[in-house]
């Protein structure tokens, strides 16, 4: 990710966006997914920094973090008695389908938006993030 922007930044021009997926886990870390959990917070942090180094370049950067969201991952990776429950703990009890996603970028992705940067989006079935 870090090379990526410092590759994209000299091709990019005032009213650009760089939007990163980080997660729910990155501000409420499971430890059964430790590794990942560190890997998103990290991507938080690294939006939030980001967004300050960019700001006089014109470049606004921010974060979608989504909840858990039904994707063929969950049912490849997590065992058979956790897939039944997968998104039940959130308040709207259900996952999320990739597709509630999609307006969250487009968002953070519309010139419209431009005085959004350095934030991170909640998509997260209403639980929330702080």
């Amino acid at each position: 990710m870090f090379y990526l922007a410092k590759a994209a930044v000299p091709h990019m021009k005032p009213g650009g966006a760089i939007i990163n997926t980080a997660s729910i886990n990155s501000d409420a870390p499971n430890p059964l997914l430790l590794a990942y959990a560190t890997s998103k917070g990290a991507i938080h942090n690294f939006t939030a920094g980001l967004a300050q180094m960019l700001a006089g370049k014109g470049i606004r950067v921010n974060a979608v973090a989504p909840g858990p969201i039904w994707t063929p991952l969950i049912p490849s990776t997590l065992p058979d008695g956790w897939v039944e429950s997968f998104g039940g703990a959130t308040p709207m009890k259900r996952p999320g389908q990739p597709a509630e996603l999609a307006t969250a970028y487009v968002m953070l992705a519309d010139p419209l938006s431009s005085y959004v940067s350095g934030a991170t989006i909640a998509v997260t079935g209403g639980k929330p993030m702080l």
